[in-house]
């Protein structure tokens, strides 16, 4: 797969999350997944993409309490789900904390560094894209870019996000920093990305925007 995409792609580098350029962004943690993969394989796919917050059959699951105790070290965690069809950068996001990502399927993550921000914007030329195999849990840096994985193949995509307690979920007050849309949640939609700006969107990333192929 890991090849198919290389050729497919010819204007972003598409690297394996076990190469060590990775190693910049976050770090591939060892756990047995089958459990989760197969609860994650039962969600009906959208059209579009959702993203849940928490999901109670990830919830329960040996593997969530593990990740809760030797990543977040036993503070209150969340075991959610983004899934669904996407192919498009758009835009990046970061939060204040370790993110937690378990492919379900075989996907591609978008990264960057936050340092790489100067002035509210950054260039895409600045972020790699990597290749994460359906199994493999990966942990982004609280200084890591990071957006909605893009699918490989026309079934979509499914991805287990796991974060501290709250984030990501909508706000109770306007924030000064119109770059938070959510909490614990900073994001800058890409220029081109018109619709994501007409919500609110802060644009901030010019250059490409980088369409995943296969």
């Amino acid at each position: 797969m890991l090849e198919k995409l290389k050729k497919a792609n010819k204007d972003i580098e598409i690297l394996s999350v076990f190469d060590d350029a990775f190693k910049i962004y976050g770090e591939v943690l060892k756990y047995d997944t089958a459990e989760i993969v197969a609860e994650g394989k039962k969600l009906e796919m959208p059209k579009a993409v959702i993203y849940k917050p928490s999901l109670d059959a990830f919830e329960k699951l040996s593997v969530t309490k593990e990740i809760a105790k030797n990543v977040y070290g036993y503070l209150p965690m969340q075991a959610g789900v983004c899934y669904g069809h996407a192919s498009m950068m758009n835009a990046t996001e970061w939060h204040t904390a370790t993110e937690i990502n378990i492919a379900i399927t075989d996907m591609v993550l978008i990264l960057g560094n936050r340092w790489d921000i100067v002035d509210g914007k950054i260039d895409s030329s600045s972020f790699r894209a990597f290749f994460v195999p359906e199994g493999t849990v990966v942990e982004l840096y609280a200084t890591t870019l990071h957006y909605c994985p893009s699918q490989v193949s026309d079934f979509g995509f499914i991805c287990a996000v796991f974060l501290p307690e709250g984030t990501n979920t909508a706000l109770t007050e306007e924030p000064t920093d119109k770059r938070i849309t959510a909490k614990n949640k900073w994001l800058l939609a890409h220029v081109d990305n018109e619709a994501k700006i007409k919500q609110g969107a802060v644009p901030g990333i010019t250059g490409i925007n980088y369409e995943i192929k296969y």
